[in-house]
C-alpha cells in the first residue's frame, strides 16, 4: 500500500507565533530575520534554481511550517503551478487568501513571480508588526495590512504600528532597511517589485550586517527550549544562496 511520509514539525505554523503568541515563547527579532531569509531562499529556489520554474501562489504564514529549530518550510503546493524557463505568467482563475493576494493578479488573472514576491512582502510585514493581513478596523483604506503598511511609510509613522518585540531588540537602522525592502515587495505595479533572488540576497545581507547569531540552534518544543550557536556566513551559504536548498521545501509538497 503506498504510504505518504511527513517530516514532524512539531512547532506548527508560524501563523500561530505571529498572531496568536503564547507566554511559553516569543519569536525574537533573530528568528524573525532569520525565517524571512529562510522563506525568501526557499522562494529564490522555486523561481529560479529549479529546472523546471515553479510559482507557490499561496504564501501565507499559516502555510510556513517551523521545525524543532525553528527553521522555515514552505508548505501546501496545492495551488502551485510549474512554469516554462521563457513564460512570464499564468492566466488562471484567481487563487489564493485575501490579504495575501496579489492586487495586480486579483484584478487581470494573470499570475506572475511577482504575485509570490507580493504575498511575501505581507508575511515580511507580519513579522514586524505582529498585525494579520486583514486587520479589525472601522477604516475601511486600513482593513488591509499591506495597504495600512504603505500608508504609514508614506506618512513616517511606521513606528507606530511595529511589534513591541521588534522595537525593544532591533536597531532602528535595520528597521529601516528592512521595511524599505518590504515597501519594495508590495509595490501596486508588480514589474517595479524585486525578484525573490534580489529579495534573498538582500536579506543575507542586512542579517550578515548584523554581527553573528545565536538562534541556529535553537530548540523549543512542549515548553522548553535550549539554544546553541553557529556562524552566520554558514546559515547563509546553506540557507539563502545554495542550489541544495531542496531542505527548505516541505515533505508535504
Amino acid at each position: 500500500v503506498p504510504l505518504l511520509v511527513y517530516e514532524f514539525i512539531p512547532n506548527g505554523t508560524l501563523y500561530r507565533y505571529i498572531h496568536d503568541q503564547t507566554e511559553e515563547f516569543t519569536i525574537t527579532w533573530e528568528i524573525s530575520l532569520r525565517i524571512a531569509v529562510e522563506v525568501s531562499g526557499a522562494l529564490s529556489y522555486l523561481h529560479s534554481t529549479t529546472s523546471i520554474p515553479i510559482y507557490h501562489r499561496d504564501i501565507k504564514s499559516a502555510n510556513i511550517l517551523l521545525d524543532d529549530k525553528f527553521r522555515a518550510k514552505i508548505s501546501d503546493f496545492g495551488a502551485s503551478r510549474y512554469v516554462t524557463i521563457d513564460q512570464t505568467h499564468l492566466t488562471t482563475r484567481v487563487q489564493g487568501t485575501f490579504g495575501y493576494l496579489d492586487l495586480e493578479y486579483f484584478r487581470s488573472s494573470q499570475f506572475t513571480k511577482k504575485g509570490d514576491v507580493y504575498s511575501f512582502g505581507v508575511v515580511f510585514v507580519g513579522l514586524l508588526t505582529g498585525q494579520k493581513p486583514i486587520r479589525s478596523t472601522d477604516t475601511e483604506e486600513d482593513k488591509s495590512l499591506a495597504g495600512y503598511f504603505l500608508r504609514a511609510m508614506k506618512e513616517n509613522c511606521l513606528f507606530d504600528m511595529l511589534d513591541a518585540q521588534v522595537l525593544k531588540e532591533a536597531k532602528e537602522e535595520e528597521i529601516i532597511t528592512v521595511a524599505m525592502l518590504a515597501k519594495r515587495c508590495l509595490n501596486l505595479n508588480g514589474r517595479k517589485r524585486p525578484t525573490m533572488k534580489e529579495v534573498a540576497f538582500e536579506l543575507g545581507g542586512i542579517r550578515a550586517s548584523i554581527g553573528p547569531q545565536n538562534c541556529e540552534g535553537i530548540d523549543f518544543v512542549g515548553g522548553n527550549f535550549e539554544t546553541g550557536s553557529s556562524s552566520t556566513g554558514a546559515i547563509l551559504n546553506a540557507v539563502a544562496f545554495s542550489v541544495d536548498a531542496d531542505p527548505l521545501l516541505s515533505n508535504k509538497w
